[in-house]
């Protein structure tokens, strides 16, 4: 299973969304610069590193937005851990204005 696949499938039974996607954005990153084992690298844009949630869950409703991104973080505590570089998180409760 891809780590966006385990993303889906986490968020899923965490926060069971009206709406969710999960969007590899590590090719946008092609070029950058980060520090790899301690040795500066140049990211080539490959992999599943960069990712953007979009999430709508009852869940958040009453939650500040720090608590919603926390929220997510925790449930992604693991992906973290194993290389996941950067999370886009745009978490909204049902009914709430979302840009996408």
């Amino acid at each position: 299973m891809s780590i966006q696949e385990t993303m889906e499938k986490k968020l899923s039974e965490a926060f069971s969304p009206e709406r969710l996607v999960v969007i590899n954005e590590s090719h946008l990153h092609a070029g950058h610069h980060h520090v790899d084992g301690g040795h500066e690298a140049v990211f080539d844009g490959s992999g599943e590193t960069h990712f953007r949630i979009r999430i709508v869950s009852p869940a958040f409703a009453g939650k500040s937005r720090i608590e919603r991104h926390r929220a997510v973080n925790d449930i992604l505590a693991d992906e973290m851990k194993a290389g996941l570089h950067a999370l886009a998180i745009e978490p909204a409760a049902p009914g709430e204005k979302t840009r996408w």
